[in-house]
This record gives structure tokens, sequence and C-alpha cells, in this order.
């Protein structure tokens, strides 16, 4: 088995259909069916099966793209070391929601820069998890940092757990903590209808059985902000972005009984470039300590 037959067979697991897989790897589709028939017949064994219009790997053929990946992982991973007389600065990118860069920025960035000053990272930012996930999926950064949970395809690496707090404009007569029963008729800014954060709130609430009063719906983290800074509605929001609601002159109060959310870096099912396993074991050493 050669590279070419290591990228045919991970392609065509990843896509589904030879259709997708042949325009992935820009060769035609028939080439790439005859490419695995030739392979099986190689190896003795049958890697896909057909299923409908497509196309499923079978249990042997799991074990042959699991080893076929991480090899094409080692190749590039080799290729990066020998590059690394010529090109000056690596890159790692790593995916962040809103909630979570100013953390990452401000305590695991510094922490792996003053270790690893070659590397250049840049911050990859996301609307909120689904679109860490997405980032993560399209390889479009290395790492991702968000709360969990994650679909299961994803490795994760939890970090911390951090609190969710009540931010809320100056003036508001509530006792710190804030009992669940006191979101009862609040006015809220919550994060769009239908969206994977709402509906977690909405479960909180429903669990609680408390019904806020929602003046502003919207996915955006400014909105959020400008709505609490105008008076108009309280928070809820991480214990991380307390002090950034300090300065704006907003209050911050914990909830009770708390609530938690996992704070994790997820990464795909694949080799890690080395630069980011540097990472991961610089956040987890800071997590320790």
């Amino acid at each position: 088995m050669n590279l070419q037959q290591l990228r045919y067979v991970v392609a065509t697991a990843e896509h589904r259909t030879m259709t997708d897989a042949a325009r992935s790897l820009y060769i035609a589709q028939p080439a790439l069916s005859r490419a695995i028939r030739d392979l099986e017949r190689e190896l003795g064994m049958t890697l896909f099966a057909r299923s409908g219009r497509g196309v499923v790997v079978t249990a042997q053929g799991r074990r042959v793209v699991k080893l076929a990946q991480e090899a094409l992982d080692a190749v590039h991973e080799i290729e990066g070391l020998a590059n690394q007389g010529t090109v000056t600065e690596a890159e790692l990118r790593i995916a962040a929601t809103p909630s979570l860069e100013p953390g990452l920025a401000g305590r695991l960035l510094p922490a792996y820069a003053a270790e690893h000053p070659g590397v250049r990272v840049h911050i990859v930012r996301c609307d909120g998890r689904d679109g860490v996930v997405s980032a993560i999926r399209d390889q479009r950064a290395d790492l991702g940092l968000t709360d969990l949970p994650v679909p299961t395809d994803l490795i994760t690496h939890p970090l911390e757990r951090q609190e969710i707090v009540l931010i809320s404009p100056p003036g508001l007569e509530l006792p710190n903590p804030v009992p669940m029963g006191k979101l009862h008729g609040m006015r809220l800014a919550l994060p769009a209808r239908g969206s994977l954060r709402r509906r977690e709130l909405d479960a909180m609430f429903g669990k609680y059985a408390v019904t806020p009063v929602v003046v502003v719906e919207t996915d955006e983290r400014n909105g959020w902000l400008n709505a609490v800074r105008a008076g108009q509605a309280s928070l809820l929001w991480y214990r991380g972005m307390a002090e950034q609601a300090a300065r704006a002159g907003l209050v911050v109060r914990s909830l009770e009984p708390a609530v938690r959310r996992v704070i994790a870096v997820v990464h795909a099912r694949r080799r890690l470039p080395l630069i980011a396993q540097d990472f991961l074991t610089t956040a987890e050493k800071g997590t320790a300590a």
C-alpha cells in the first residue's frame, strides 16, 4: 500500500460516496473505484460496502482507515520537521467562542508563547459552540476551546469547570447569590431561539419552573452587553467575563444553586501536529497548577 492508496482510502471514508471522494482528490470517479477494488484485492479484504447511492466502511475497513489516517498524519509531521529549516514561523489555529476568547488570550496563550516563541497563534473567532465544531471539522482550526458537550466525533480534553453568573445593570435589588426563583419574570438578554445555547438555558428555566421576560434574542455578544449597559436586561454569562463586566460598571452575582459548565480543548480524531500537542500540554499543565 502506497501513500496515494492511503489518501484514497481516507477520502472515500470521509465522503461516503465515490463521486465526492474522487472530486476531492481531483481524479475521475471510475479511476478511484478501480483503485479501491485493486487495493481490496491486494489486501484480501473488503474495505467498503455499497449502501444505497453511497458506500459504508466495513469493520475491517474502519481499522484500515484509522491506520491510514495515522500514517498520513505521520508523513505530514515528518514533512513539517523537514521544512523547519526553511520556514521561520509555524502557525497554530485555535477556534474559540466569544465568551472564552479572553481567557484564551489572557492566560493560555501567554504561557504557551513563553515556551514556544517561534509559533504564531491565530485565533479563529466563532459565534458559539457550533461554530467551533464546524471550524474543527472543516480543518480551519487545529484545536478548539469551547464548553461541553460536543459531538462524539471530536476528542475532548476538559480543563476547568466555569461558573455561569448573572450580570445586571446597577441599581437592581437582588441578593447575592441569586435564587433561581428570582429569574422568574426577570428581563433577560438571551441567545437566539432555536440555538443550542438557548435550548440549554430554556431547559434550565424549565427545571426550576421559571419564565423570564425575553428582551433581546441574539447570538451577538455585543447585543447582549449593550442591552445590559442600557439597563434593559440582565445576562447569564461565564464567570471569566466578570472582570470585563465590572469594568463596564455592571454587577456580577452568583446563582443559587450554582450552575457550571465544563470548558475543554477539542480536536478531530486524528494525530495532532506537534505544535498542537505542545499547546495541549501547556493548557493541561496550567489547569493542574
